[in-house]
């Protein structure tokens, strides 16, 4: 259980009063998964005479801090460190630590959670050049906090913010460790790929392997096939990258956005029940019709 006091004598850790951030209410969330129930102090002054066992992070300019001149470290991928990616970088491994592959549960939650923070706090995220943003989590964090009209207490608001990055946080993990545990799944899969085509006997998430294999046939694979959710069989595009919509190789043109007898009458594959209009992702019946599609779209 994570609560704030305003007892220093009573606190486990410390970090700033007044505004939260993404980034210290994520990092309160880390400290509470090394630590366990914490009682938290948000001030504007960091005391004297600390206890040694008390961290303080995001305030003070020390090792969790990241406030002071020339900031305090930055990835090889050039993205600074703030509070969460500070707290993350010495304590999270060991919290992954039981993991089947640690070393890349550790890497993926810091690249897709943590580091995405930690540029926010840092004012280096650059927005996109596009009439619609996405709301981002750290803007979620951010609204939390009480509004000018508002009477809430700021520690008040500050754990409901926490409570809710608790949530994105356990299920970042979660996530992040069902990707570890398919690695094996789809390694073999790629070996066994023919065609330009890998074929799943079940659904488990393919794209972080399709690009991190070492092995020279993941980087021929233009199409998956695996069984539906909604039953039957998809076949699906290998992006052109990592987490986007191009395509290593697009289907048919006339094949977009088509259902049914339609779909089934342009491509000639008799099960054939949906195209999206993107063209990355289509289905059929049976599996045969699935890879059929596949193959065609490979060959055309």
């Amino acid at each position: 259980m994570i609560k704030t006091t305003k007892i220093l004598e009573q606190a486990d850790v410390i970090t700033h009063g007044g505004r939260f951030h993404s980034d210290d209410v994520l990092a309160t969330v880390i400290l509470s998964k090394v630590l366990g129930d914490i009682n938290v102090l948000r001030t504007f002054k960091v005391p004297e005479n600390l206890d040694d066992r008390i961290i303080v992070y995001d305030i003070g300019f020390g090792e969790f801090d990241h406030h002071q001149k020339g900031g305090n470290g930055t990835r090889n991928n050039g993205v600074p460190y703030a509070a969460a990616g500070l707290i993350w970088k010495k304590f999270g491994y060991n919290l992954v630590a039981g993991t089947c592959n640690p070393e890349f549960v550790w890497n993926l939650v810091d690249r897709d959670l943590i580091q995405g923070v930690d540029a926010v706090d840092n004012g280096v995220m650059p927005t996109v050049d596009y009439p619609a943003q996405i709301m981002q989590f750290s803007q979620m964090i951010c609204s939390f906090n009480p509004r000018w009209d508002d009477t809430e207490e700021s520690d008040t608001a500050f754990i409901k913010a926490v409570a809710f990055a608790e949530i994105v946080f356990d299920n970042t993990i979660a996530n992040t460790i069902s990707k570890a545990k398919a690695q094996g799944i789809v390694e073999k899969a790629v070996e066994n790929s023919e065609g330009h085509i890998m074929v799943l006997e079940h659904f488990v998430p393919w794209q972080e392997v399709i690009f991190s294999s070492k092995n020279e046939k993941a980087t021929e694979i233009q199409f998956v096939i695996f069984p539906s959710n909604r039953g039957g069989f998809n076949w699906q595009c290998v992006p052109d990258e990592l987490g986007s919509y191009g395509q290593r190789k697009s289907v048919p043109t006339e094949w977009k956005g088509l259902t049914g007898k339609e779909l089934q009458s342009v491509t000639g594959v008799k099960t054939a029940n949906f195209c999206h209009p993107a063209g990355f992702i289509g289905g059929a019946d049976t599996f045969e019709d699935a890879f059929k599609l596949a193959k065609i779209a490979v060959e055309s």
